[in-house]
């Protein structure tokens, strides 16, 4: 289980005196738990994988605007911290599509949607309707093994 794991780690990081990857994975574990309570669960019992998982993608976006707005905000040593806790997070996701592979299952996905839309009509995959359905389907597909954002921007220079 990937909580076991990370609760694991978090002791070899308090061995080795890693203050940051420390407190990153203590506050992932509050993270855990408070997502069991939300589901109604006993803070106790271990959180499923999926969970886990949709836990530590927040918290890796969560990281990325807050370097965002750190660096709007000429912050660059707290924009190092964030950036420092979400290399931490992001080895514990599974691994990300490359540009490349997204553009191949969303030109698939565009023909396929294309063809049945407004009776395949060119039109059809200009309005933004189409590209919100293009968008979804295609994260569907990819089922967390990419950034949302890394899929509108594919889907935008597709159309």
């Amino acid at each position: 289980m990937l909580s076991a794991k990370i609760r694991e780690e978090l002791t070899d990081a308090m061995r080795a005196k890693d203050s940051l990857k420390m407190n990153t994975l203590r506050g992932l574990l509050s993270a855990f738990t408070n997502e069991l309570v939300s589901k109604g669960i006993k803070p106790q019992e271990q959180i499923a994988d999926a969970d886990a998982l949709n836990v530590i993608k927040r918290a890796v976006k969560q990281r990325k605007d807050s370097i965002q707005q750190f660096k709007a905000g000429n912050r660059e040593d707290l924009a190092q911290k964030e950036e420092a806790e979400m290399k931490i997070l992001e080895e514990y996701m599974p691994a990300q599509m490359s540009r490349e592979q997204i553009e191949v299952v969303a030109k698939q996905v565009k023909e396929k949607m294309a063809k049945t839309a407004e009776g395949g009509s060119p039109d059809a995959t200009q309005n933004a309707a189409f590209r919100g359905k293009l968008v979804g389907a295609v994260m569907k597909e990819l089922k967390g093994q990419t950034d949302g954002t890394v899929v509108k921007e594919v889907i935008e220079s597709l159309l």
